[in-house]
């Protein structure tokens, strides 16, 4: 058996939620609250055009691949992965592309984090499953069998 992480703070779905005052009382303008945390929502231009920009050297590699459809596939490989390689260091420049790379960080900490279960719970818990949807189903067949005979044969007399 598998036993939670000691001091791994989780919620409480039973538990009321907690605010203390307005909702919004503590967002400036151009800030969103959202509990205890305040979310920046402003992004400069210069971040918009690097966006942008980033978006579109990914797209120009794809579009490479199609355009060099006539050389070898190591060249077309070369163009999809130099767009991509762009595209991740002009956004990697940028305000939101730097939060993204940081939850995505954040992110893959944490499903490190993650107890996973063994094989053998897996293949308990997946047997479990498809013996539910084996017996769903049975019974489903047997449900609409009934309403087929009930209809067919008892209400309308068209006896197969």
């Amino acid at each position: 058996r598998r036993s939670p992480k000691p001091k791994v703070g989780g919620s409480i779905p039973s538990a009321p939620a907690n605010f203390s005052g307005s909702r919004d009382s503590a967002a400036q303008p151009g800030q969103k609250s959202m509990s205890n945390q305040t979310v920046e929502t402003v992004v400069s231009p210069a971040d918009r055009f690097k966006v942008v920009l980033a978006v579109g050297a990914v797209v120009a590699g794809l579009v490479g691949f199609y355009v060099l459809s006539g050389q070898p596939a190591i060249v077309r490989l070369a163009s999809v992965l130099v767009g991509l390689a762009a595209g991740v260091a002009i956004a990697w420049s940028s305000g939101p592309g730097q939060r993204f790379f940081a939850f995505a960080k954040d992110s893959w900490s944490e499903a490190r984090r993650v107890v996973w279960p063994d094989r053998k719970e897996t293949t308990q818990v997946t047997l479990i499953v498809f013996a539910f949807v084996l017996a769903m189903a049975l019974f489903l067949w047997l449900v609409d069998k009934t309403l087929e005979w009930t209809l067919y044969d008892l209400v309308l007399g068209w006896k197969k």
